[in-house]
């Protein structure tokens, strides 16, 4: 009866049910785990798809070389599918009512010692996991974050072709860009002494393509960016859900891609394996500078309730010097987080002591207990340098009780913000004050155009140096530069900034002035951007976009801390891939191939 199977596999480890018993069927998989039981052997056979349970006898001519064959060895089984006995049915397999006796065994490929755990989820040093990827990607967990990152792209794909959106490519070989990042350069073996440099997004590409006549763009697009590594970005290459979209408002821009970022999120809400609320349409929108105010940072974590204050006014002219003193020699403001439930010193210790971790000196703070005559009193050295009257009124402006403590940073008004806006992030942590199981998203808008660099004064862009200031060509010309808004917006979810986009400028004259202004000439212009800037003086139409980027995305959804969880092949914190060996040198013939050679790093000292 076998012999009428297919060579390798009737069924995959995930198909055989109650509904099989009694039928023959033949799997093909990884040996994941394999158990003794007073005679019989047990196999966990794996492949992509799931587990199957076999069961060799003692009796079997496979079972010495079943017992001896190594961990993660290929193997194909056939056998009859049997029931489970009542109390051995695993109830967390899908293939749990049921095991394979095995008639027949083929070895496919034996394994060495594998040098890391295949079948456990535990953690493993990064390093090792990353030089033999091919065997992380075999865990549970691994593969599954994968198997959910190409689920996202094609729910995108699909959620993006019902907005009305085509998918087009865009080149990889491109011109160097002076904004932004550092480039990737390509060394041109046909134009000698010449570059060309991996995109780090489409950006002038989509915009050309709206000058061209298409209407609604989109693709997964490649980008490219030589960065440093963090928990939420990749060095070297990440994708995004790049699109870009002909005679809209900033508003048409949400409105088009709100359905397809909700919809993901709710069509995926529990990859993590909890369920997760989403934010409903429409998404909230908070300025840009209101978020700073109320947050310290332009992608807030809305699940955090704690919202900063300025509480400068309490403490010019306090007997608390130190801040006295900067306030009124060098206008610092100082920033206050309040931390309800967090009025204990070992609280307040433990923030102090984050702070010096950050670099900081320390962080002031006040902590509030209850009297016996039943009102609240401020403690700790801060409350008695300030004095009852203004540690009162602290306590009053930021609604804090006994129980409750408030922290303090004193800078310049934006470093202020900042540091305080991850002190709300620490003490959300730390006080468990951020509400799980939700995708809070925001939309952050009306970003400076410009921004003043406080080292040289010089004006720079601040943001996207292509979007369209609000107000166009009249705020270019009459309002202070640092006043003026530009059509420009993030979104965030959870404090994790998804992407940034832009109603784009598609004016001639108004990009000139725009690049003026940030101190680039119009030779510079046209040097730089001459394809974008003669497509505009052929007739362009108000266009925008955005591009939400998709290992953000699959990161949120799957709760995992660090973006190289969720990219198959992902480099590590210093930009080397350990598996393939990259980057790596190469012959003197390439080189010379190239019309280059290599000099070993300058040492600097």
């Amino acid at each position: 009866m076998s012999d009428a199977l297919h060579p390798f596999r009737s069924h995959t480890c995930n198909d055989l049910r109650a509904s099989d018993v009694g039928s023959t069927a033949r799997v093909s998989g990884w040996i994941n785990r394999r158990r003794e039981h007073a005679g019989p052997l047990f196999i966990d056979l794996r492949d992509h798809y799931g587990v199957t349970q076999c069961v060799v006898l003692e009796s079997s001519p496979h079972y010495e070389t079943l017992k001896r064959i190594k961990l993660e060895s290929v193997v194909t089984l056939t056998g009859r599918v049997m029931k489970r006995d009542d109390e051995a049915v695993n109830e967390k397999l899908a293939t749990g009512e049921i095991e394979l006796y095995v008639d027949e065994a083929e070895i496919q490929s034996s394994a060495e010692q594998v040098p890391l755990q295949v079948n456990s989820n535990d953690d493993i040093n990064e390093d090792l996991r990353l030089t033999y990827r091919y065997l992380d990607l075999r865990r549970e967990k691994v593969h599954a974050n994968i198997m959910l990152r190409a689920k996202v792209i094609e729910s995108l794909r699909r959620r993006m072709v019902e907005q009305g959106f085509t998918e087009f490519q865009t080149p990889i070989l491109t011109a160097s860009s002076p904004e932004g990042a550092r480039d990737f350069l390509v060394p041109s073996r046909l134009n000698p002494g010449k570059f060309y440099a991996l995109p780090q997004a489409p950006q002038q590409f989509k915009q050309l393509l709206m000058m061209a006549g298409f209407d609604r763009y989109f693709q997964i697009a490649p980008c490219f960016r030589d960065e440093d590594s963090r928990a939420d970005r990749s060095p070297g290459e990440f994708y995004q859900l790049d699109f870009e979209m002909s005679f809209v408002t900033q508003q048409d821009v949400f409105d088009a891609i709100e359905p397809v970022l909700h919809g993901l999120f709710s069509e995926f809400h529990d990859a993590s394996g909890t369920a997760h609320k989403v934010t409903e349409m429409p998404f909230p929108h908070i300025a840009y500078d209101e978020s700073m105010t109320k947050y310290g940072s332009d992608k807030p974590d809305l699940r955090n309730p704690i919202i900063l204050g300025d509480v400068t006014e309490h403490f010019d002219g306090s007997g608390f010097k130190i801040f006295a003193k900067l306030i009124a020699e060098k206008d610092f403001k100082v920033i206050a987080v309040p931390g309800k439930g967090g009025g204990s010193r070992a609280v307040c210790d433990r923030m102090d002591s984050w702070a010096k971790k950050q670099g900081k000196p320390g962080l002031g703070y006040i902590f509030w207990r209850a009297t016996d005559d039943g009102g609240v009193e401020g403690s700790g050295p801060l409350a008695k340098n300030i004095g009852e009257e203004r540690t009162e009124a602290i306590r009053q402006q930021m609604g804090l009780e006994a129980g409750d403590a408030c922290f303090f940073t004193c800078d310049k008004r934006l470093q202020a913000l900042q540091f305080s806006g991850a002190a709300r992030n620490e003490v959300g942590r730390e006080l468990g004050l951020i509400e799980e199981g939700e995708f809070k998203f925001v939309w952050i808008v009306d970003f400076p155009m410009f921004e003043e660099d406080e080292e040289t004064g010089k004006i720079e862009f601040s943001h996207n140096p292509f979007s369209m200031p609000q107000g166009g060509m009249e705020a270019l010309k009459t309002m202070n530069p640092l006043d003026i808004k530009a059509f420009q917006y993030d979104i965030v979810c959870n404090g994790i900034e998804l992407c940034s986009g832009a109603i784009r400028n598609h004016l001639p004259e108004v990009m000139y002035t725009a690049f003026e202004i940030a101190g680039y000439g119009p030779e510079v212009v046209e040097e730089q951007f001459g394809g974008m800037l003669n497509a505009m003086k052929f007739g362009a139409p108000p266009h925008g976009g955005a591009a939400p980027g998709v290992d953000r995305m699959v990161m949120l959804l799957a709760d995992e801390p660090s973006i190289r969880e969720v990219i198959a092949f992902p480099l590590n914190g210093q930009g080397q891939d350990l598996m393939m060996q990259a980057p790596s040198e190469v012959s003197d013939e390439q080189l010379a191939d190239l019309h280059i050679k290599s000099v070993p790093p300058l040492e600097i000292g």
